[in-house]
């Protein structure tokens, strides 16, 4: 390690007075002009995880669905998964060691995690749309470059997209091309094969409208639009060219807010659905012909998937193991449904896609999203041998036709990380083959009433939780107060967890009515409030 050349690049990167960050499950995530130290760093750690695993590495820089001003930067591990959690730690010791500890800082690390500094390393770079995103990059690529490390600047891509190329380059590509156009060769051709057997149901079954959020999703859809067959008739809105990324439009701002986005014309019964701002979160919703709103979350989402993929095992006589991973906030309807009527085993983890990654890693087919519509579809390498054998040798026609599909859906899912744009074609592709329309996949269930709040509070430490973040051990009182609030309301359950990145505390509450979901998801955030040292004035009632 040059330790000169560090000295002079972290000067050129100096780490702002008293700032203290942590990495959360979406990296690190804060306003822009506070993360240049922070990216250079990203960099360093990059050769340095690079190395101990002797693969490539990426960084992504983007703040996904927050604000504009904001940005952020997630590290991605040789598969394309998040990064090691044991690695989170070193990135936050990283990120606040002072300018002068840094070189003892990076030593630590490198005894810590064996980490050979002699050995070569990669890392595969992409950014989001923000204005600050460019000049954030080049600060990775100055921490990447003082190393020794060597670098593939992707510049402008999806998330996923990153996700995707990782995997591609560390399975010697295996898993496909690590380039945008094997992305798109990949995805288009399995889709295409997909809808070839769907019979054409009228136009408005193939027209979709998307609402981009101003972000990386439109400049993406648009690049991949002529690899995708004729039919498929795709609007985009909000497409990054007049307006703020993210501002009161893409999934989080539709799915918190339960409304269309800005910048979309809704008429009755059309498909719509939203990404966000780095398009690895997708919601779906339409507006009845009274002008009622109907939203179609990550819970629906993966029921729609399993019922497709439950019926493809069946058909083609496979007795592969499949469940269902959620979280605390799935609604407690499509919990139902999938238990009890279409009988596969569902279970709940804490909030985090790692956390429901990696359960879904220990079935054949395991099927997570999370409500705010993050997700994707985990084939086993021997669920995956066995489904691309049975297309290939199968002598009943029936069984092996429905291995194909399945083979086509493995290539069509993007298994390294939720992609709005994979799962899009997934749920396409497959609303087309079952010949539904979006009123018919929403009548699957009734989605209990529910609502979700945040308090601000001055440390959100002082909550802890346990069993999934369903109950809370900390504050003393607050899990005894809540069990006594939700006995008051019919169907209803409610949990408290703190936020991973903020000093706030998120409320989620559901009842048999939305008036009984508003007030048991206020009755609540008081007790959060006063037991648990809330900020500012107490909440009002919704």
């Amino acid at each position: 390690m040059d330790s000169e050349a560090l000295k002079k690049y972290s000067s050129l990167h100096p780490k702002p007075a008293g700032l203290t960050l942590q990495y959360g499950t979406a990296g690190f995530r804060t306003k822009a002009e506070q993360l240049d130290h922070v990216m250079f760093r990203m960099g360093l750690l990059a050769v340095l995880r690079s190395r101990a695993v002797a693969s490539t590495i990426g960084i992504m820089v983007t703040a996904s669905h927050n604000p504009e001003e904001d940005n952020g930067v997630k590290l991605v591990d040789p598969l394309g998964e998040m990064l090691h959690a044991s690695w989170e730690e070193y990135a936050t010791q990283l990120a606040n060691a002072e300018d002068h500890e840094l070189q003892q800082t990076i030593t630590a690390i490198c005894q810590k995690a064996a980490v050979n500094q002699h050995k070569d390393a990669s890392v595969f770079i992409g950014r989001d749309t923000r204005p600050s995103s460019k000049k954030l990059s080049q600060s990775v690529i100055d921490g990447i470059f003082v190393l020794g490390g060597q670098y593939h600047d992707y510049g402008l891509v999806t998330t996923p997209q990153l996700h995707y190329m990782v995997c591609c380059q560390n399975t010697q590509g295996q898993y496909g091309k690590a380039t945008l156009e094997g992305y798109y060769e990949k995805l288009s051709k399995a889709f295409t094969e997909l809808i070839k057997q769907s019979s054409s149901s009228g136009e408005s079954q193939k027209h979709l409208k998307i609402d981009c959020a101003n972000g990386i999703g439109a400049l993406k859809l648009s690049e991949m639009e002529p690899y995708l067959p004729k039919e498929v008739l795709i609007q985009l809105y909000n497409d990054g060219t007049k307006e703020k990324l993210n501002h009161l439009c893409g999934a989080d701002f539709v799915k918190v807010h339960q409304k269309p986005p800005r910048g979309l014309d809704m008429k009755p019964n059309e498909r719509c659905c939203s990404f966000d701002g780095d398009a690895d979160r997708i919601i779906y919703y339409y507006q009845d012909a009274t002008g009622l709103f109907h939203l179609i979350d990550g819970d629906k989402i993966a029921t729609l998937i399993s019922i497709f993929l439950k019926e493809l095992l069946a058909k083609g006589g496979q007795t592969l193991k499949m469940a269902v991973v959620q979280t605390a906030y799935a609604n407690g309807s499509s919990t139902r449904y999938l238990e009890e009527t279409l009988k596969v085993p569902v279970h709940c983890v804490k909030t985090g896609v790692k956390h429901l990654h990696h359960k879904a890693q220990e079935f054949d087919i395991g099927v997570y999203f999370e409500a705010n519509g993050h997700g994707t579809v985990l084939f086993s390498k021997a669920a995956e041998t066995k489904i691309r054998q049975l297309a290939k040798e199968e002598k009943d026609n029936e069984k092996r036709e429905a291995a194909k599909v399945l083979e086509n859906m493995i290539d069509l899912i993007n298994q390294t990380v939720g992609d709005a744009v994979s799962d899009m074609l997934v749920i396409e592709a497959i609303l087309a083959l079952k010949g539904l329309t979006v009123q018919q996949w929403d009548a699957i269930y009734t989605d209990l009433p529910n609502r979700l709040l945040k308090i601000q509070v001055a440390d959100r430490r002082v909550i802890d939780t346990t069993d999934a973040e369903r109950q809370a051990v900390t504050p003393p009182g607050l899990q005894e107060k809540i069990d006594a609030l939700v006995k008051k309301y019919k169907l209803s359950r409610a949990f408290v967890r703190p936020s991973g990145t903020e000093d706030v505390v998120r409320i989620y509450a559901e009842a048999d009515t939305q008036e009984n979901a508003d007030a048991l998801a206020h009755e609540v955030s008081l007790a959060v409030y006063h037991l648990a040292g809330g900020k500012g004035a107490p909440p009002q009632p919704i």
